[in-house]
């Protein structure tokens, strides 16, 4: 195995916890809103958004952004679901057509959201485990 050093593509300490919002918000809605001209509902490439979103702001962020990591893409899905379905998709803006298409657009993109959301998680509380026992350490 070779030691060579891997650029960062960031100069700087990476992304704070708006700029990972934002990327993350960002990645969501565009991705989105390809899918949904081409197909009227959320499918695989928006699936393949999110994990972008939760695997890229891990990648980017600082070191105290693993929660806004995990929290932000169902968020920024749910709010580019409500702007993107009635207006660029075959929606409407009926109250209950259109909870039946976040239902159905949830629905599809569920395991993706949870998996990538299970994996934020479980790096937040590694990284959190960690600050805890090394404070601790160094108390004593």
């Amino acid at each position: 195995m070779s030691n060579l050093p891997i650029n960062s593509p960031l100069k700087g300490p990476g992304l704070t916890k708006p700029g990972v919002v934002i990327l993350q918000f960002l990645i969501i809605f565009l991705f989105e809103a390809v899918e949904i001209l081409f197909r009227n509902s959320l499918g695989i490439i928006t699936c393949l958004a999110i994990w972008i979103a939760f695997f890229g702001a891990i990648y980017l962020g600082r070191p105290g952004t693993a929660y806004v990591t995990a929290v932000a893409p169902p968020v920024s899905l749910l709010i580019s679901s409500i702007i993107l379905m009635p207006t660029l998709g075959s929606g409407s803006f009926a109250p209950t057509a259109l909870l039946i298409d976040l239902v159905a657009g949830l629905a599809s993109v569920s395991f993706y959201l949870l998996s990538g959301a299970a994996v934020a998680w479980f790096i937040w509380f590694k990284k959190e485990r960690n600050l805890n026992s090394q404070s601790l350490s160094s108390s004593f």
